[in-house]
């Protein structure tokens, strides 16, 4: 079994919520992305937000979160993070593999995109292994990058 097929996307629950909100990312990475609690508040205000827990079997490893607005057929990775403990074991490039299949299943999804905070030990590289890149333009003062589906 590879890492891609352990990994699964999966809806939050009252009984999922405790354990979704206790992945964090290192302190050196809390400057790249906000904590679960705050994106989970923010996702029930806001109709356009879709996510998920990143789950290794039935262990949470970590959060996504998308905007997802089909009329316009606009698609952007808002939050994303894979907890301290499990980073560089695979879970984070399979977990956004099961994003990017999801996105292509939505109407008129041309392309999906994201964008990152800037500043040394950033998450541009990893996606730009993914097949992201840059667009050279920002957005709130992030980096934009696009993969064309």
């Amino acid at each position: 079994m590879t890492n891609a097929d352990a990994i699964s996307l999966r809806e939050i629950t009252k009984d999922t919520l405790g354990p979704i909100l206790r992945v964090k990312v290192r302190p050196d990475q809390d400057q790249f992305v906000a904590n679960n609690a705050v994106s989970i508040a923010q996702a029930h205000f806001h109709d356009d937000a879709w996510f998920r827990g990143i789950y290794k079997g039935d262990d949470p490893v970590g959060f996504v979160m998308l905007s997802v607005i089909p009329e316009k057929a606009e698609y952007f990775l808002w939050r994303f993070l894979i907890g301290a403990e499990h980073q560089g074991k695979g879970y984070g490039r399979a977990a956004i593999e099961l994003l990017i299949d999801h996105v292509r299943t939505l109407p008129d999804a041309k392309a999906f995109f994201l964008s990152h905070a800037k500043g040394e030990g950033g998450p541009g590289p990893f996606y730009e292994k993914l097949g992201f890149v840059y667009t050279g333009e920002e957005e709130e003062g992030e980096l934009l990058m696009k993969l064309e589906l």
